[in-house]
Parts: structure tokens; C-alpha cells; sequence
């Protein structure tokens, strides 16, 4: 496996007057990786996330980006390497027109108007974007504002992208806008970290998912082993995929615990039924 690109060593976090959100996490991400990070509402998935772009500093122990220390460089530096899509697009936006918007990370890297033209049309593109890119952003819908965070995001051609519930408030058809966008960059090679409350959209895309409860990892590995063990699940109140259980009931049967799609279930009636 690749050099890690992200390492987390030991971190704690304690907000000011707050809670301790973080205690104790110990682990690494790697370039290529689809991760979801999942748990109920404060289990420190949000908080996780904001130490890999710097936006928030470790209380204890140290998060190592692209080799750099996040604690000694800025978060301008780090976004260099992670681009965060936060939940609400709409709080990304203030530039008068699609195009302007994605521009703006380019030029803040000080980079010239050729490069910043190319960055632009490469985003758009990436997206399906191009024929928006004189409109408000404001104007667009819900899944196009979402498209074009991502779009923003990528014209700064990070390593890391993290989203956070990114098919949130999204019908079907956009939710299957996104995801096969997110997925497409994963395999292009870039490392994706996602927090999501859709334990189907994890069954279906993410590689490796990693559990938190209490700002601790409960559970962190390759997403059909951690689906497999829902006893543990639910101490983070995380219920699998209704398809899911329905292949857990059925083992007796012989359909394996690692079913999380209906074209998997399918797939393996088929098998036993000789077809």
C-alpha cells in the first residue's frame, strides 16, 4: 500500500468550554481510499474531519497531511492537499457566477490566469457543469449547488476531498449524481473521506469505513467486515441496510453475512438456486 496521507497520531480535542470531542485516535488514511466516517450526531466524525484541512488544531498528539504537520502550517497551505465540501453548499458560495466561484480557490493560489482558465474548465467538466458556468449559483438546484462545491474543491486539485453528508436534503437522482461523481474521483486516485448518516450509500461506494462513538473509533476497517458485526454497530445506535438484514436472516440458507445490495442478494439466490 502507498505511503499514508493523511496520519493521525494520538489525538485528543477538547473544545473551549466544551466537551472533549476527540480522545485518543491513532489512524492513517492512504491515496486512493474511499473511507466513510459514521456514527450517531457527536460522535466527533465532523470534528475528525476538520483536523485533516487544518480548520481545527489537536489539543493532544499530532495530524500529519502530505507529510506536513498540520499544528506548523496554515490552512491555506492544507488546502492544497484537502478540500472540504461541507454539508450546506450554499454557505461556500459568494461569487456572482458559477465560473467566478470556482476560479476563486485557483487565484488565491496566486496562479496564472492560463492555469486558473484550465483549473476552471477541468472542474466544470469534471461535474457536468460547462453550460452553468455564467449562472448564479444561487440559481441552480440543490444537486447542481453540490456539484459545484465539489467543482470548487477540485480546482485545486487536492489530494484529499472530504464531504460531509453530501446527499443530504438530495432526491434520487441527484444523490445518484453525486455519488458516481465521488466515485469517479476515487478512482482517478483520489483519497475520499465522506461523513454520511446513509448507511446504504456506504454499503454501496465506501471501501473502508471507520465507526465513532463518543469522539473514540469502535470500529475501523474494510466496510463488508465492519457491516458484518452489527451487535457492535449497535452501540453507536448505526443499523445496517434493510437489505442487509435480510441476508443476515437468511444465512441458515447459505447467503453469506456480507450482502449489502439488492444485485448482491440476487446474485446469491442465484447461485444457490443453480441459476
Amino acid at each position: 500500500m502507498s505511503k499514508p496521507i493523511v496520519r493521525f497520531k494520538d489525538v485528543s480535542f477538547k473544545y473551549e468550554r466544551g466537551p472533549t470531542a476527540l480522545k485518543g485516535i491513532s489512524l492513517q488514511m492512504h491515496l486512493g481510499e474511499f473511507v466513510s466516517i459514521v456514527g450517531q450526531n457527536g460522535a466527533g466524525k465532523t470534528t475528525l474531519a476538520k483536523h485533516m484541512n487544518g480548520l481545527l488544531k489537536p489539543t493532544d498528539g499530532d495530524v500529519i497531511v502530505d507529510g506536513m504537520n498540520t499544528r506548523e502550517v496554515s490552512v491555506a497551505d492544507l488546502a492544497r492537499v484537502t478540500g472540504y465540501v461541507f454539508q450546506n453548499p450554499d454557505h461556500q458560495f459568494f461569487a456572482p457566477s458559477v465560473e467566478e466561484e470556482v476560479a476563486f480557490g485557483p487565484k488565491n493560489l496566486k496562479l496564472g490566469e492560463g492555469e486558473v482558465v484550465e483549473r476552471v474548465d477541468e472542474a466544470l467538466s469534471t461535474v457536468g457543469l460547462e453550460a452553468m458556468r455564467e449562472r448564479h449559483p444561487y440559481t441552480l438546484s440543490r444537486g447542481q449547488r453540490q456539484r459545484l462545491a465539489v467543482a470548487s474543491v477540485l480546482a485545486m486539485r487536492p489530494k484529499v476531498v472530504m464531504l460531509d453528508e453530501p446527499t443530504t436534503g438530495q432526491d434520487e437522482v441527484a444523490i445518484n449524481q453525486v455519488m458516481l461523481l465521488v466515485d469517479r474521483l476515487r478512482r482517478g486516485g483520489k483519497t475520499v473521506v465522506m461523513i454520511t448518516h446513509d448507511m446504504s450509500i456506504t454499503t454501496k461506494y465506501a471501501e473502508r469505513t471507520i465507526v465513532m462513538r463518543g469522539g473514540e473509533v469502535l470500529l475501523d476497517g474494510p466496510t463488508k467486515e465492519v457491516f458484518s458485526r452489527p451487535e457492535v454497530l449497535s452501540k453507536s445506535s448505526i443499523e445496517v441496510p434493510p437489505i442487509s438484514r435480510l441476508a443476515q436472516m437468511l444465512t441458515d440458507f447459505g447467503i453469506p453475512r456480507s450482502v449489502f445490495t439488492v444485485d448482491e442478494l440476487c446474485n446469491q439466490v442465484l447461485r444457490i438456486a443453480g441459476g
